[in-house]
């Protein structure tokens, strides 16, 4: 899939507590996503493997109670988001994110 600068260029990072991120979209869609469901969807090596691209770590691994503790722009091109497990290494492109947006009109992610 590749990158649309209209769909997939958010305008807006939010943090809702520490409980969810609030992203709106250039289009103007605003997607909602729980920490634990983010959290369970680290890019990083340590949660995906290099080799085979298997993921290692899924939201049964992740506490139920795992929050969001700081957002950090990366470049032009993506989100790092520190949770307060203490895990802060994956970097969310903007266009992954965009797919991960877990509301019933993007597909639930």
């Amino acid at each position: 899939m590749s990158c649309d600068p209209q769909r997939d260029t958010p305008v807006e990072f939010r943090k809702q507590g520490r409980e969810r991120l609030r992203i709106t979209w250039a289009d103007g869609h605003a997607g909602e996503y729980p920490a634990r469901y983010l959290r369970a969807r680290c890019p990083c090596a340590r949660c995906v493997d290099e080799d085979t691209g298997r993921r290692r770590i899924g939201e049964a691994d992740v506490a139920a109670d795992v929050g969001l503790e700081k957002l950090q722009l990366v470049g032009s091109y993506a989100l790092q988001i520190h949770f307060s497990d203490g895990h802060g290494m994956g970097l969310f492109a903007f266009d992954n994110l965009r797919r991960l947006c877990p509301c019933a009109e993007c597909g639930g992610g």
